[in-house]
């Protein structure tokens, strides 16, 4: 099959086809007729992988770590394992950091709904420069104990 087949047949675009191509995730052979790249049952089989990977956060580093383990006649899965708990931690602290601007703009919405319009002439935005952090008056009240 094509680039065009191999992308509709696994709901990517042809774009992300020739990407994965490109880095040599995807092996096709060429055609000694027409030149064209012709897609394997392997290379759909290796594009489900990829794309399953991607949805659990490996980067494209990750997945070709994982294949070349593989290919070398390896066992991947301890690489796997070591890879998902470090994508799972940095995971996990880029939700505590979204957690926390999350907090800090619920407290901008609160604070700013009876707030006036207009800046004195040293300000840029009064609303942002008086805006008081809840995270860091948490902080502080905690400190002062």
């Amino acid at each position: 099959m094509y680039v065009k087949q191999l992308a509709k047949t696994m709901g990517v675009t042809q774009d992300t086809v020739r990407h994965y191509t490109r880095i040599k995730l995807l092996n096709p052979i060429r055609s000694e007729s027409n030149g064209y790249q012709v897609y394997t049952a392997d290379d759909q089989q290796r594009l489900k992988f990829i794309i399953s990977a991607r949805q659990l956060g490996f980067s494209i580093k990750d997945i070709q770590q994982i294949v070349a383990q593989s290919e070398q006649g390896n066992c991947p899965c301890p690489l796997t394992r070591q890879l998902i708990t470090k994508r799972l931690a940095e995971t996990e602290r880029l939700f505590q950091e979204t957690l926390k601007l999350r907090t800090r703009m619920q407290a901008a919405v609160r604070q700013w709904e009876n707030s006036s319009d207009g800046a004195v002439s040293a300000d840029i935005c009064s609303l942002i420069e008086t805006f008081v952090d809840p995270l860091n008056e948490q902080v502080n009240s905690e400190e002062a104990q």
